[in-house]
């Protein structure tokens, strides 16, 4: 099977490729590096040819009030060009919960993504995953200072990268779903917890101090978390970080 990963060359794209072609796939990473550019549309037909399955991995530059725009005009594109190559099926990957924190920007351009994609003339599949283990340095220097990092006590639940690519190339691999698969981590921490656990394994002396106004997840509940029909991934957060 052919299949186009757009965004094939990121953190989740690049052990999708991997994964497909282990299996016997041919999986051709595309990208900005490689002369494709959602936006405007640029090397999306010629990406496309012969691809019976296209998985848009691709991300907004910014998680603020840019992020809808850039996922309208990739979307749009993307379909347009997947229509004309007679594609048969569409991956995207989204976030668990996504569409219960309206309060953030990029969870509510992720849910327009989604809505584009469900609207439109070819069928189609979500992976909604939780947060990845691979952010939670980042997520810690948001807040962080020489001394502290501050944290709130919101519930996550996250999962590895590579668990992530498996699931997506799973779906792909698969009948259209036209709906929508969860993956978690098989864990759940309170995110400050979760800081301290990483500081402490890395030896870092700051301390974490536990903030419900700190960072992108304090407006963020227990909307991180999977349902009981979500599909559990098997690496746990410390294995992860040996």
């Amino acid at each position: 099977m052919k299949i186009a990963v757009i965004g094939g060359t990121g953190l989740i794209g690049s052990r999708v490729v991997a994964k497909l072609n282990a299996a016997g796939h041919e999986a051709v990473p595309h990208s900005q590096s490689t002369g494709v550019d959602v936006i405007s549309g640029k090397g999306l037909d010629e990406a496309l040819a012969g691809a019976q399955v296209v998985v848009n991995l691709t991300n907004s530059p910014t998680f603020d009030d840019a992020s809808p725009a850039f996922f309208r005009s990739s979307m749009d594109n993307l379909l347009d060009a997947a229509d004309r190559a007679g594609v048969g099926h569409v991956v995207i990957l989204s976030i668990v919960g996504v569409d219960q924190v309206p309060e953030l920007d990029y969870y509510r351009a992720k849910v327009l993504q989604e809505q584009i994609l469900m609207a439109g003339p070819i069928p189609y599949s979500i992976v909604r995953a939780t947060q990845f283990m691979e952010f939670m340095d980042a997520v810690i220097s948001w807040t962080a200072d020489d001394d502290t990092v501050r944290l709130p006590a919101t519930p996550i639940q996250p999962i590895a990268a590579a668990d992530v690519a498996e699931a997506v190339a799973e779906v792909a691999t698969g009948a259209p779903l036209n709906g929508v698969r969860a993956i978690g981590g098989p864990q759940v921490f309170a995110l400050d917890e979760l800081g301290r656990i990483t500081l402490a394994h890395k030896g870092d002396p700051r301390t974490v101090v536990t903030d419900p106004t700190a960072g992108m997840f304090a407006v963020v509940e227990g909307d991180v978390l999977t349902d009981p029909d979500a599909h559990l991934a098997p690496t746990r957060y410390a294995d992860w970080l040996s």
